[in-house]
């Protein structure tokens, strides 16, 4: 197993809210985590570093060693996370309001695990073909479920960053949680919205087969995003699968 990942301010934005981070657990697990964060000057970069660096810290301390196990332990420490970034808005007024996305990955001996909350997204490339495997929890999404719009109105709708979770919301906040079995060759993308609203499916599958180093295959996420108009900070982490987790 082979991991890449960069994050990039973008071409609009002045500063990087974007937070991406890796960790191994005591049995030599990787956690691969990625957040987008929000809010006013300098309140996202703190809600998304905050997020994933505590997560991270409390991963390290964990023997797990199952997908199942994995699972349950993102539930409970996405909500402390979700506690966590809430109830340090409530204590600085210029923090307040703040909030992020997560989505993350452990990968273990023949599968994955996986939970997000929020629009950051993670990707199976498997055999020349994208499969997204997170449902984006956001009022466009909702919208398109519904039949209301389709997902090329979503793709330009003047409300398409508004999210319906977010890790830093009162109270608690739901998370997806998944398992899936992995083979050698496939690659796991996670990635902002900095990304994904700015290249389609098709371009990121395409760049993402070419007979490159995974270094310059995420180098290449990056610079396509920004030449299509680099609108938010865009972060990106790939795992390209060789064989079993310990490989």
């Amino acid at each position: 197993m082979q991991i890449s990942f960069q994050t990039d301010v973008g071409k609009k934005r002045n500063s990087n809210q974007d937070y991406v981070a890796i960790f191994k657990n005591k049995a030599g697990i990787t956690l691969a985590i990625l957040a987008d964060g929000m809010g006013g000057h300098q309140a996202g970069d703190v809600a998304s570093k905050m997020a994933v660096e505590g997560m991270g810290e409390k991963w390290q301390e964990t023997t797990l060693t199952s997908p199942e196990k994995a699972c349950s332990w993102f539930v409970a420490a996405i909500q402390n996370a979700n506690e966590a970034v809430y109830n340090l808005g409530q204590e600085k007024i210029e923090l307040q309001g703040m909030g992020t996305t997560i989505v993350c990955v452990a990968v273990f001996e023949e599968e994955f695990a996986l939970a997000h909350v929020g629009d950051s997204r993670m990707y199976l490339v498997r055999d020349h073909e994208i499969t997204q495997l997170t449902e984006d929890h956001s009022l466009v999404n909702e919208l398109v479920r519904s039949g209301e719009i389709t997902k090329e109105m979503a793709a330009t709708h003047p409300r398409r960053n508004v999210l319906t979770r977010s890790v830093g919301m009162p109270g608690s906040v739901e998370v997806d949680i998944a398992s899936h079995f992995y083979k050698a060759g496939d690659y796991l993308l996670l990635a902002s919205d900095g990304l994904t609203n700015m290249l389609a499916d098709d371009v990121i599958k395409w760049i993402i087969d070419e007979p490159i180093t995974l270094d310059e295959k995420v180098a290449k996420l990056i610079s396509g995003a920004n030449d299509a108009g680099g609108a938010d900070n865009i972060t990106v982490l790939l795992i390209e699968i060789g064989g079993s987790a310990h490989d």
